[in-house]
């Protein structure tokens, strides 16, 4: 039986960072995507044919998601194509993110839907499309998860990620003073461990 990893980065990821997981996963393949699109609409369909892909030389599939990763991964519609999921601070409320970073920029709804999008200085673009888009598709998803989330995540609140964990009947762990990003060696420690030892019901 050949069984599979995909994983899928967060914004300024690569798919160069499924190498770590590799010797967590010795009885897996394990591949990256490098989505070239950057909307719900389009990056899920992305992902959605490539788990397809893999789905004919297969027989399971597991979900590694990071960030926004796992947002994207929400709105590929495949549940039924994974066995389970691990997710690493997703982003499991888009809209609420998107109207924090609109209270951060001073914009408001009827200004964001004139201008179609409006460049930040914190980096970030609103896109009214991208806003309608999340309203009009609130998440769907029945697959297996784990999340991990770090208790400083400055893009997600706890009750934000616990409601998420709650009503998706996800497994929730909570890393003391990680942010959003985890990278420092003790971080990574802590998450190679999360994946070691977390039993997600299949």
């Amino acid at each position: 039986m050949k069984n599979a990893i995909i994983y899928i980065h967060g914004k300024g990821g690569s798919a160069a960072e499924c190498e770590h997981y590799k010797p967590l996963f010795p009885d897996y393949d394990v591949f990256g995507l490098d989505y070239q699109t950057f909307t719900p609409w389009e990056t899920g369909a992305e992902i959605r044919s490539a788990v397809e892909k893999l789905k004919t030389e297969y027989e399971k599939i597991i979900l590694i998601a990071n960030s926004i990763g796992a947002f994207f991964s929400m709105n590929a519609d495949i549940d039924s194509l994974i066995e389970k999921a691990y997710f690493i601070s997703p982003i499991v409320d888009m809209e609420r993110l998107i109207t924090d970073m609109m209270a951060w920029a001073n914009v408001t709804e009827d200004k964001l839907k004139e201008k179609g999008i409006i460049h930040t200085s914190f980096g970030e673009d609103l896109s009214w499309e991208y806003l309608c888009y999340v309203r009009a598709h609130p998440i769907k998803w029945n697959a297996p998860t784990a999340v991990l989330y770090g208790d400083k995540d400055n893009l997600t609140s706890y009750e934000t990620i616990a409601g998420f964990a709650e009503n998706h009947n996800a497994k929730l762990t909570v890393i003391e003073n990680g942010a959003h990003w985890f990278h420092t060696e003790e971080q990574m420690r802590f998450l190679d461990n999360w994946i070691k030892n977390t039993c997600i019901c299949e």
